[in-house]
């Protein structure tokens, strides 16, 4: 265990219940474990990992699934672990909360990039490195979105480390200041994070409130009737977009980390 490839290869087990080699060549990352009990009743895969810190499922296209948890260190584990696996691209299924009057809940945000308010990327990269998707697994998601007719935006959102802010004023202001299009807590480290690990990555956002405004903050109410009524939508996305990028996509690499 002296090398970190040592350390995540043991570690990756134990943290989603699936061996580095038995995850398949894409990856699908959530912060929720309905979108893998979804997942996996919709191929009859078992769920691993139940009871641990994370759990995943795998299907038999070679497409896999892990629920990591909320917040930007668990972005940061999650991508470091994933090393172990070398896969060919991961997407981020995750939820924001929509900043500007264009975003509303239900639509789509494909970040072009991602501010790190979060601090936990600054132990891999100084501030000044930007925090990116790899654009062809972008633009290959975009097609998806086009093809289905579904409204989404590109810009930067804004990832933070803190949960509770929709309080501070002040807070409110710099994010108008910054002109963002969205926040969350992991965006920005998975961008980050993966960059570090040689991993092609990107994320697809829901927006799932608007929280600039204080009937707009989100609810166990309104955040239950969002999981209605888009989550499925945006859990098929994914999945068909990551089970046929390695066969109709552009190649995503042009260079050598």
């Amino acid at each position: 265990m002296k090398t970190k490839s040592d350390i995540v290869k043991d570690w990756i087990t134990r943290y989603t219940g699936t061996s580095a080699d038995a995850f398949g060549d894409w990856i699908l990352l959530t912060n929720f474990q309905n979108y893998v009990e979804k997942f996996a009743n919709r191929f009859n895969v078992d769920v691993k990992g139940i009871g641990g810190p994370m759990s995943s499922a795998t299907n038999h296209d070679g497409l896999s699934i892990i629920n990591f948890g909320i917040g930007s260190a668990n972005a940061a584990t999650i991508m470091d672990l994933l090393s172990a696996v070398n896969p060919k691209g991961v997407l981020f299924l995750g939820k924001c909360g929509g900043l500007k009057q264009s975003t509303e809940i239900g639509h789509f945000i494909l970040p072009s990039a991602a501010i790190r308010g979060e601090g936990t990327g600054d132990d891999y990269f100084p501030k000044e490195v930007p925090a990116l998707p790899s654009f062809k697994i972008h633009k290959y998601v975009s097609d998806k979105l086009h093809d289905q007719n579904l409204e989404y935006r590109t810009g930067v959102v804004y990832t933070t480390n803190r949960r509770v802010w929709e309080y501070d004023e002040d807070f409110k202001e710099y994010l108008k200041k910054v002109r963002v299009i969205g926040i969350d807590m992991e965006t920005a480290t998975i961008f980050v994070v993966g960059f570090a690990n040689g991993i092609d990555r990107g994320a697809l956002l829901l927006v799932s409130d608007t929280p600039m405004t204080p009937e707009g903050v989100k609810t166990s109410e309104s955040d239950s009737k969002v999981t209605q009524k888009f989550v499925e939508l945006q859990l098929d996305l994914g999945i068909e977009a990551m089970t046929h990028i390695g066969s109709e996509g552009e190649p995503i690499k042009h260079f050598t980390y």
